[in-house]
């Protein structure tokens, strides 16, 4: 008589089988994104050589894109899940900051907060970056609600359960101006090595014509404002000038819209400015973590923190092509600039 095999044993075989397959799953999943992403139309790239169009925005092939499939497949929303939104370079890594500090206020002793440690971008992660860029994939759903998360994804294209779960969403956007000029200099510390830099004529060119990271960038902000408009108790539209001019109060309507108003005691104990202190610009540019940190061997933390000041771009574009892009906001984002 054959000996039985004790259910510990069988249930463990199982599961390391089912993960097997999961595993297996999600890696056919990428290697369709990515023959999808082969017959794409073309233009050329901001970082890589190349930016493809998908569902009518632009993105770096190999740098989000397969992500943002994944999330749209196979993401799951829950109803207090809370998604910081943005265009790059609009002003998120503040924001993950601010957001994070708000909602975990009373979590951490202020000697011993993740941030003092932990890059912004870590701790409230991109779907299509750290999470979903690349098999493995991340186990989201294990992680405990509140969930904070963030990404770069247009209204149009957000994940079905999103809209589905009523979750709330912060969208941030930025002079486009600034934007552009955060960008470039961005560029120049993450660029592939075997391109040619991109001078500030051609960044120019192909912001204008809309070809930008999960552009057009007028786009982009367009469909969160019209989205914010028809549901205000979903979507908190904040500009980066905004929370730039009046932070302390600012802060306090985003925590009202997070559900979690700061109460009496916490103002009288200047809880408000120890998490606008905490989080400012110049804070965090001098942590050890923000100075020398890394994402890899070739993308350091100090990447995320130039200057962070309204206005920059005066310094840098001529009157020819700030009338170009002023007069492309003033036709589809009129007022918000």
């Amino acid at each position: 008589m054959a000996a039985s095999i004790p259910c510990s044993s069988l249930n463990k075989f199982n599961k390391e089988e089912r993960d097997h397959e999961s595993i297996k799953k999600v890696e056919r999943s990428y290697q369709r994104y990515r023959e999808i992403i082969s017959t794409l139309p073309k233009e050329k790239g901001w970082i890589a050589e190349n930016m493809c169009l998908y569902e009518g925005f632009w993105y770096q092939p190999m740098h989000g894109l397969a992500g943002v499939m994944f999330a749209q497949e196979h993401f799951q929303a829950r109803p207090d899940d809370v998604l910081l939104i943005s265009a790059p370079k609009s002003g998120s890594t503040w924001l993950k900051a601010l957001i994070f500090a708000v909602m975990k206020r009373t979590c951490y002793a202020s000697s011993a907060h993740p941030l003092l440690t932990t890059n912004p971008h870590d701790c409230v992660p991109f779907f299509e970056y750290e999470l979903f860029q690349k098999p493995p994939v991340a186990d989201v759903d294990g992680i405990p609600s509140p969930r904070i998360f963030a990404t770069h994804i247009p209204y149009t294209s957000l994940p079905k359960s999103v809209l589905d779960s009523g979750c709330k969403i912060v969208y941030v956007c930025r002079d486009p101006k600034d934007v552009l000029i955060s960008m470039w200099y961005f560029l120049a510390k993450v660029r592939s090595k075997e391109l040619p830099p991109l001078s500030l004529e051609e960044a120019v060119d192909l912001f204008s014509r809309g070809i930008f990271g999960f552009g057009p960038f007028w786009d982009h902000v367009q469909g969160y404002w019209k989205a914010s408009l028809e549901c205000p108790e979903r979507i908190f539209f904040i500009t980066y000038e905004q929370m730039k001019r009046d932070t302390f109060v600012k802060v306090k309507r985003l925590a009202e819209f997070l559900g979690q108003p700061f109460s009496m005691e916490e103002e009288g104990e200047r809880v408000v400015e120890e998490i606008i202190e905490l989080c400012s610009f110049g804070k965090l540019r001098n942590l050890e973590v923000n100075k020398n940190g890394s994402r890899n061997q070739d993308f350091k933390n100090d990447a995320f923190f130039r200057k962070g000041k309204v206005g920059d771009w005066k310094n840098h574009l001529t009157p020819q092509m700030v009338e170009r892009l002023d007069q492309i906001t003033n036709e589809k984002l009129p007022g918000i600039f």
